[in-house]
């Protein structure tokens, strides 16, 4: 059984990056009771992320970035180490990725593998992440990377154990980060 759900306000508070709104809602739970929501939606499409890693080195290449929002939250200078990520807009996950890769990394993947694709923040954000893993080596490097126009991005490569390393410390605090790096340490692909 469906639960029934049943808008009763939908209201657009913001349109200035991305869509954010209010929407106020009547739930009927599975036992018949309705209960009434009210709650912010915040709509910025969706995204894919790659992480990039060279079996024959040991080492991963990550990116590290200024992001408002930890920033805001108290990261005393905004910046995380990420794989590379961006939104969709209009192309599909895989080509999306392969464009990141080449934009913050500056590395022309070959063979990309999508393993998942996951919510990240359901409570209050619409967006789905298409997560991806490819293979890198010094000869797919095509430029410096750094991002794009108004993008300051750091390119790290870093032995994968580092890595791994970092995530235990609290250095490496990003979900994407954490999530392809466990993968690829379960996957026995590092090993």
């Amino acid at each position: 059984m469906s639960l029934k759900i049943d808008v009763i306000k939908d209201k657009i508070l913001s349109e200035n990056y991305f869509v954010l709104r209010n929407i106020t809602y009547d739930l009927t739970r599975r036992n018949g009771e309705v209960i009434r929501h009210r709650r912010e939606v915040y709509d910025r499409g969706n995204g894919a992320t790659i992480l990039l890693y060279n079996r024959e080195k040991r080492s991963v290449v990550l990116v590290r970035q200024f992001r408002i929002a930890t920033w805001v939250n108290g990261n005393e200078d905004g910046r995380l180490i990420e794989p590379c990520a961006g939104l969709l807009d209009n192309d599909a996950p895989e080509v999306c990725a392969r464009k990141e890769a080449m934009e913050e990394t500056g590395y022309e993947v070959g063979e990309v593998r999508k393993v998942f694709e996951l919510y990240m923040s359901p409570g209050g954000v619409t967006e789905i992440v298409h997560f991806f893993i490819a293979e890198y080596s010094d000869n797919l490097k095509a430029n410096a990377g750094g991002g794009v126009e108004d993008e300051d991005i750091e390119v790290l490569e870093m032995p994968f154990t580092q890595a791994l390393e970092a995530v235990a410390s609290g250095e490496i605090r990003d979900a994407k980060a954490v999530i392809l790096l466990q993968y690829l340490q379960a996957s026995g692909l590092m090993s």
